[in-house]
């Protein structure tokens, strides 16, 4: 470059620098300092970063302009198509050694996949996204380590998904320097395994946490995903307009955002809050809703999971012939590549052969019923969904004891109650640290 612009060492390195440490610089004996390389760099008339690294400095703003729009991709359109570009630029980030673009296109990757239902896949990207910031604040991890928990969760491994979320507040609480966004993001991801494995108290206690961190908070996404989680709450609580209030807050934020996926599992929600309040009629047109937003962006998995929670809505409107079309694919791989089964949507396939034992018992087959109902059982076993193992013993129980045969109805009667008595207890130790800023926060009755 001194050469291109006609310079003598001389002139280059004047007036605070020698010509002799020019030339050792050129000849590579010496590293420069950051404060020469400035020098340099007005000098020569060009960017700091581009003398630093050799790259053009428009190369990372470029990539960051280009990453953003693959979020939107990804937000209202196919997953697959917006995991073609993340992989493209991660590409161009690694030819160009630009670590925060390789980890946000990794990221960007890891939130395709997962919406493809492409677990396993999923969760290698969010651990390369780990490993390559593993010298970086733990904050900036934070949002890999909800991704990976995400699809421990969706595996049916509910236990793992709340010892990765734990694990990582702790590590941040102690830290000194806690993140309110990193904070909220991962008491948010844990409001749902904690539901399923049904430590509501614990996770009505996260819904508060993450309650009183929101304020603090500026991003958008992460208020509204809060208003979700924290909706989920309620609705165990019977506080259902609450519920359905935090939820239409949700939706107007991801409305603003574009974000469709988010915005279809908000309907999602308040079909299954209607249901549970006895307003079948709307919260069929919700699920109905969500179903058809989710097949629109091709999110295979997420689809699947809404279908059953609507066969549940029209067998209890008494449409079985329709739940029953609905439930039968989702089962068998060799009618849908997609099927939920052990590990790709566990907890929602154990649903799919529950809602097909009732359906069963509605019809009066009775080995057909005990056939879902004990498939469904190791499906919750693994995932320690203890409130859903709970309701299913109870339903196998009733139907071993009308069949008379009373000790094996016994037996599940007791498996369920064992689950029942103290559901989470038995599967997480203590709870995590809260941060500083909520050490104050009461406690609601029970959670201690």
């Amino acid at each position: 470059m001194r050469r291109e612009r006609g310079l003598t060492q001389r002139e280059l390195a004047e007036p605070a620098y020698t010509p002799a440490y020019v030339s050792t610089l050129e000849s590579g004996k010496v590293r420069p300092s950051e404060a020469a390389l400035r020098h340099l760099a007005g000098r020569l008339g060009i960017d700091f970063e581009e003398l630093a690294t050799g790259r053009p400095p428009h190369v990372a703003a470029d990539l960051r302009l280009r990453l953003t729009d693959a979020r939107l991709a990804l937000a209202t359109g196919d997953p697959a198509d917006a995991a073609a570009l993340f992989r493209r630029l991660h590409t161009e980030a690694a030819q160009e050694e630009l670590v925060d673009e390789q980890a946000a296109a990794l990221l960007g990757l890891g939130d395709c996949l997962l919406e493809c239902g492409e677990l396993t896949e999923a969760r290698d990207q969010f651990a390369a996204v780990e490993r390559l910031l593993a010298d970086e604040p733990l904050p900036r991890r934070v949002p890999a380590v909800r991704g990976r928990a995400t699809v421990h969760l969706l595996t049916g491994e509910l236990r793992y998904a709340c010892y990765l979320l734990e694990s990582t507040l702790d590590e941040l609480n102690a830290s000194g320097l806690p993140d309110p966004d990193s904070l909220l993001l991962l008491y948010t991801a844990a409001i749902a395994p904690y539901m399923d494995m049904g430590a509501h108290a614990r996770a009505a206690h996260a819904a508060e946490l993450a309650l009183a961190l929101a304020p603090r908070v500026s991003d958008p996404a992460l208020v509204a995903a809060m208003h979700r989680g924290v909706a989920r709450t309620l609705i165990t609580e019977g506080r259902i307009a609450e519920a359905d209030a935090s939820l239409a807050k949700a939706q107007d934020l991801y409305r603003q955002l574009q974000i469709r996926t988010d915005l279809a599992h908000c309907h999602w929600m308040r079909g299954y809050v209607h249901a549970q309040d006895g307003n079948l009629e709307r919260a069929e047109h919700e699920l109905r809703m969500a179903r058809e937003m989710l097949a629109s962006k091709r999110a295979a998995l997420f689809t699947e999971q809404v279908e059953v929670e609507l066969a549940d809505v029209l067998r209890r409107r008494g449409r079985t012939d329709e739940a029953r079309a609905l439930l039968h694919p989702l089962l068998h791989a060799d009618e849908k590549a997609g099927s939920l089964r052990a590990g790709r949507g566990a907890v929602h396939a154990a649903g799919a052969h529950r809602l097909l034992g009732l359906i069963a018992e509605d019809d009066g087959d009775t080995e057909a019923a005990e056939r879902h109902y004990r498939s469904a059982l190791p499906l919750l076993q693994q995932a320690d969904a203890a409130g859903d193992l709970a309701d299913l013993c109870r339903l196998l129980g009733d139907l071993l004891r009308r069949l008379g045969r009373v000790e094996e109805a016994l037996d599940t009667y007791r498996t369920g109650l064992g689950h029942a008595a103290a559901p989470g207890t038995t599967t997480l130790g203590p709870a995590p640290t809260a941060p500083p800023v909520c050490r104050q926060l009461p406690l609601r009755e029970g959670v201690r």
